[in-house]
């Protein structure tokens, strides 16, 4: 399932905007606080999926009968561009436990590249609802390798991915490539990808408009 949140009018299209303006983004405030806004959204989305149970609350006057929340996600993360969307669903999802991956481009002299994992924090995955946040989902290849690897942390019953921008070429890849119940929830979709893999029009490096440059090496 594909739910591109710009599709329908909403807040959601000024904050991509923003995050897509060259002039805009470069407040980096601004910019980690639109991502942080997407999160916030797509959490709220993210939660009419997912399964209720019935409490009875003792009020000061009385009980009330609720709908609450059955089981808290789990809340993963690529670092370090991810920060900040799993910042917003972690506003939402506040009891939630956490996963950290380090997934990056390692870049080759011929201009390819391929994707490292160096660093990975998760607690058992069976049977629950997974959300990785990724600002960018370009290639594709980052979220698979991730998804991946953290099933061997255990089986999820489903996965949400949760992205600002999208490309086409990205989605489809994830589609053949990720053996799991996945939904793609997006800021917005775009068609192009250049061929070092970045996405056109996009908004440039999520990570660096974030957090500032890093040193190539």
């Amino acid at each position: 399932m594909i739910i591109n949140l710009s599709e329908t009018n909403s807040l959601i299209g000024d904050w991509v905007s923003e995050i897509r303006d060259a002039d805009i983004q470069t407040d980096r405030m601004r910019f980690r606080r639109n991502l942080e806004r997407l999160g916030e959204v797509a959490a709220y989305e993210i939660s009419k999926t997912l399964t209720y149970t019935d409490k009875e609350v003792q009020t000061p006057l009385g009980t009330a009968n609720c709908r609450v929340l059955k089981q808290q996600p789990v809340l993963g993360t690529i670092l370090r561009a991810g920060l900040t969307l799993h910042q917003g669903l972690q506003n939402y999802f506040d009891k939630a436990d956490h996963a950290y991956i380090s997934a990056y481009r390692k870049h080759n002299r011929d201009g390819t590249f391929e994707i490292s994992l160096e660093y990975v924090s998760c607690p058992p995955l069976d049977d629950q609802v997974l959300i990785i946040s990724d600002p960018m989902l370009a290639t594709g290849a980052s979220l698979v390798n991730t998804i991946v690897h953290l099933q061997t942390f255990g089986k999820p019953a489903h996965i949400h991915i949760v992205t600002a921008i999208a490309c086409t070429i990205g989605i489809e890849y994830v589609q053949r490539n990720a053996d799991a119940n996945i939904s793609i929830w997006t800021g917005d979709i775009d068609d192009e990808l250049t061929a070092k893999g970045y996405i056109v029009p996009g908004l440039g490096d999520a990570g660096d408009l974030a957090f500032g440059p890093k040193l190539q090496q």
